[in-house]
């Protein structure tokens, strides 16, 4: 959503998704939407969103998985009791979430800013899916109608999440 030109900071981040619990002392499986576990890895608490539910929790302990990161919260001793956290979304704040790379953005950030084109507001950044070759980018353009377009350089120039907006390079590839 843009605000009086400028995109809003989203402070807290959806990180990962619980799965299936496993063992018999209340683990659960962690998958990372950024794909990174370090980070996790480092967390003392984690706000857990169940539906409208949202709780705290304290975690203990973690360990590599082949796919992803068992964490044990705290509390959560039973198989049963890691079931009824199957499927929560894990939050936390920006500075606990995946550190950047250069040219990297949060999802969050990209959302609302304004696409322009030419020196002109073509229309603004709705949501970003992954594609089969990377991310792409929905544009609601100024007609109400919504485009796709990868997240590549080739169409992407200057991102400013300061100013709120993103430079479209090729305008073609609405048409």
């Amino acid at each position: 959503m843009v605000i009086e030109g400028m995109n809003k900071v989203t402070e807290q981040f959806i990180v990962g998704v619980i799965g299936a619990p496993f063992g018999l002392k209340g683990y659960v499986k962690v998958r990372s939407y950024s794909g990174e576990y370090e980070h996790l890895k480092q967390l003392d608490t984690l706000l857990l969103r169940c539906g409208n539910v949202e709780r705290v929790l304290k975690l203990e302990e973690t360990l590599p998985l082949t796919r992803g990161l068992g964490m044990k919260f705290k509390g959560i001793d039973t198989p049963e009791q890691a079931q009824s956290l199957r499927g929560g979304e894990l939050i936390t704040d920006r500075f606990h979430a995946a550190p950047l790379k250069p040219d990297e953005f949060y999802v969050e950030d990209l959302r609302g800013l304004e696409v322009l084109g030419n020196g002109r507001v073509l229309g603004h950044i709705r949501d970003v899916f992954e594609g089969g070759g990377g991310h792409l980018i929905e544009i609601r353009l100024s007609s109400g109608d919504l485009k796709l377009v990868p997240f590549r350089k080739e169409f992407f120039g200057d991102i400013c999440l300061e100013r709120g907006t993103a430079v479209l390079l090729e305008q073609g590839i609405l048409t």
